[in-house]
């Protein structure tokens, strides 16, 4: 499949087939395709100033790191360019921190089927062997534990742990919900041995989950918040986000990144950010996540031998089956509806934050006819 054009929730193809994708290019688009807020900013931006060095300030980027730090709830922000860039910065931080306190406290803890990226201290934090193979040794003092095993995370802490990473919503895992009462227990750990905690919301976060950062559903604030995907409607852009005690770890010189918050990027930033809060899209989120998930449930129900779970929150869903998910993926795309098969057997659904109730039956009528099929 060759995409060629995209409007909405729609992609066409380059024979002319549309499809509703409710995958968002791994919810990335988050205004879905070629919305005209986004499409106006990035357009004036580029013709005013496309790159500029981080030795100066531009009126755009000021904007943009505003509300960023108000809808993250931090006061500092970083910016970078995709979503490993903003957790190996993040752990930088936390490495730095870890290491003023003491020269053994450099040891991060992270979540077995957990995914952080793909460079090398991201990879090592990622809990996904197969995503090691062939880069050993990888770099030291990663440590992994099961996910939402708070007695397994235990064990590991001691006053050697500069920071543990987690993924409030594991994504490409499997969508997997944390227990009740986990984060806050985490939180607490991290607080009695003076570690960091950060969140990973590359993919959680900007709405997602029907807040504008899943953290929020908990009450549980991280020490550090990764931000990415959708942050950017499209564009690419991303970085984490501190509160003040913390932003001045690092001294100038020490973290940087040439095309790190460029005008384009804050441009894609400040408008994706305002038009989801103009057009109310976190309360929508919700609803229409709520609707999504009750639909899938109606299919779990009339599946039972093939529906083993339905999971997640607003729209990032996760529905897990009892056989290969390939299938499922290939008959939905066949009945030209886009979703994503993650962790072998769990259909991801992350579409657009602006998809219709009339475009969640289409998906729900494309998966009922898979499974029906399987």
């Amino acid at each position: 499949m060759v995409m060629e054009l995209g409007h909405g929730c729609r992609v066409w193809d380059n024979e002319g087939n549309e499809y509703v994708d409710a995958f968002a290019g791994i919810a990335v688009n988050s205004l879905g395709y070629n919305h005209p807020v986004l499409v106006k900013a990035i357009s004036e931006q580029a013709a005013k100033l496309m790159h500029c060095s981080n030795l100066y300030y531009t009126e755009i980027q000021v904007k943009a790191l505003r509300v960023v730090a108000e809808v993250t709830g931090m006061d500092r922000i970083f910016f970078a360019n995709c979503g490993a860039e903003g957790n190996e910065g993040a752990m930088k931080l936390a490495r730095k921190y870890g290491v003023s306190k003491a020269p053994t406290k450099y040891k991060i803890i992270s979540a077995d089927e957990s995914f952080h990226g793909r460079t090398f201290d991201t990879l090592a934090a990622t809990g996904h062997d197969y995503y090691h193979v062939g880069y050993g040794p990888l770099s030291p003092g990663h440590v992994l534990v099961p996910y939402g095993d708070i007695k397994a995370l235990e064990a590991q802490m001691d006053d050697d742990v500069c920071a543990v990473l987690l993924e409030p919503i594991q994504g490409e895992g499997g969508v997997h919900v944390p227990p009740a009462e986990y984060l806050q227990q985490v939180r607490a750990l991290c607080d009695k041995h003076d570690a960091l905690l950060i969140f990973d919301e590359v993919q959680t976060g900007v709405a997602r989950t029907g807040k504008w950062f899943a953290y929020m559903h908990s009450g549980v604030k991280p020490d550090i918040l990764t931000f990415a995907k959708g942050i950017g409607g499209g564009f690419p852009v991303a970085g984490f986000a501190v509160p003040e005690r913390l932003a001045h770890v690092f001294k100038p010189g020490d973290h940087g990144g040439t095309f790190g918050g460029n005008p384009l990027a804050c441009a894609a930033v400040y408008a994706t950010l305002t038009t989801i809060k103009s057009e109310g899209l976190v309360d929508k989120v919700a609803e229409k996540g709520e609707y999504f998930k009750n639909e899938l449930r109606t299919l779990q129900e009339k599946y039972p031998d093939k529906v083993t779970d339905v999971r997640g929150c607003g729209l990032m869903l996760g529905m897990e089956v009892a056989g290969e998910g390939k299938p499922i993926v290939e008959s939905c795309l066949e009945n030209h509806v886009i979703v994503n098969c993650t962790a072998g057997n769990v259909i991801r659904i992350v579409p657009p934050l602006i998809i219709s109730k009339e475009e969640i039956d289409i998906v729900v009528a494309a998966l009922d006819k898979a499974l029906a099929a399987c």
